[in-house]
């Protein structure tokens, strides 16, 4: 049986790529130990450093449309061409306590929209801060960080249509702004 998600207390952070959302989600998951990281399923491959069901579930493209013509995405959207990324649905017995979705924004705004739930847009200092970030992590092609570094620009435009904007100029500035947001959000909701 699916969870009914507006039962569930929803928190999720969403980003563009670089941003520092998922370094802050490490954070706010210590801070909140009740709390359930939703991983993504993706179509992407691998980094080096990510592994199979802590990071995201890599799967194929057809295991992917097949989670979807299952009904077991949440929300789902072709965030870089070819490249797939969808929320799977929970059931009762796998959540008790609230929900951490790790997010894109276009993700984020669906599911803000259709279920609630408490979003905060994590921003980058600057745009050429946020370059700076991808090229140091050393994932990316020349090719696919200027794929990221142009959707980024389309999604922070996007800032002000979240509950909060977090901006990561410093990391544990952030890290501790955003659990301070979420722990009032998870005492009065």
């Amino acid at each position: 049986m699916l969870l009914s998600m507006s039962r569930q207390k929803i928190v999720g952070l969403t980003a563009p790529s670089g941003a520092g959302k998922s370094s802050i989600a490490r954070r706010v998951l210590d801070a909140f130990p009740g709390m359930h990281l939703a991983v993504s399923v993706t179509t992407r491959a691998p980094r080096p450093h990510e592994e199979h069901g802590k990071d995201y579930f890599f799967v194929s493209l057809p295991e992917f449309e097949r989670l979807l013509a299952e009904g077991a995405l949440l929300e789902y959207e072709e965030v870089y061409p070819g490249c797939f990324y969808g929320t799977p649905q929970f059931t009762s017995e796998e959540v008790n306590g609230p929900v951490l979705l790790d997010i894109d924004v276009k993700g984020a705004a669906n599911v803000r929209a259709t279920i609630g739930g408490f979003f905060i847009f994590v921003a980058p200092p600057s745009e050429a801060e946020l370059e700076r970030r991808l090229r140091e992590r050393g994932t990316e092609t020349e090719q696919t960080l200027l794929t990221r570094l142009k959707r980024a620009k389309k999604e922070l435009a996007y800032a002000d249509q979240f509950d909060a904007l977090v901006v990561n100029d410093s990391l544990d500035e952030a890290a501790d702004e955003a659990i301070s947001l979420i722990a009032s959000y998870l005492q009065h909701e």
